[in-house]
């Protein structure tokens, strides 16, 4: 006799189960910590992150009105010509570790805005949409780039919680279950044995009175 997906039904493997099952309970117990270890760290930069995007959203409400202004004032051809040339930049990364999580972190980012003087567009032969609009996208560029450490944080740290609960629900509803019903047949395998063991040396001692 056998057990499903348990082999023979033997101390050695009711031993080995039993084993497993505590393993399987401890791995809970600490899965369960880590979850709330990253929930909390989750909620603690969850509201610096949605007022990030609140004052990302308003200057993204500033800077596309202006941008249609400029197209009106200057057209396509227009604008492209007073963007000329397209300008780099350049940003320093790092990759970081949090609560174990690897992300990317952004150490250094040139300056965003620039002067009219730096542009190298004279503001009487462009004028006033085009460079409000260049000023609007110079904000919210320096508005994205700094919330992208957080929203880096904020959606590794979402996916590691997805994570952790889906391995705590396989663990608790799947892996511990099936463990604990496999120790249930070996156990009932290991009694009735026991029990004809007993009843053969009982007929085998009465045969012998």
């Amino acid at each position: 006799m056998s057990t499903a997906r348990g082999g023979a039904p033997t101390r050695q493997n009711l031993l080995r189960s039993r084993r497993r099952l505590e393993r399987v309970s401890k791995g809970v117990s600490l899965l369960r910590r880590k979850r709330e270890a990253l929930v909390a760290e989750l909620f603690r930069i969850a509201r610096p992150a949605a007022d990030q995007r609140v004052s990302i959203a308003d200057r993204a409400a500033h800077a596309y009105p202006a941008l249609l202004a400029a197209l009106a004032a200057q057209g396509a051809t227009g604008l492209r010509i007073i963007g000329w040339p397209s300008r780099e930049l350049r940003v320093e990364i790092r990759p970081a570790s949090v609560w174990g999580i690897p992300i990317s972190e952004l150490l250094q980012r040139p300056p965003i805005r620039r002067s009219l003087a730096a542009r190298g567009t004279p503001p009487g032969s462009t004028g006033t949409a085009p460079v409000s609009t260049a000023t609007e996208f110079e904000l919210l560029i320096e508005l994205l780039l700094d919330a992208a450490n957080r929203e880096t944080l904020l959606r590794r740290l979402g996916e590691a919680v997805s994570r952790t609960s889906r391995q705590v629900n396989t663990l608790e509803r799947r892996v511990g279950p099936d463990l604990g019903q496999r120790i249930t047949l070996i156990r009932r395998a290991l009694d009735e044995r026991e029990r004809e063991e007993h009843l053969r040396l009982s007929r085998v001692q009465r045969r012998r009175t």
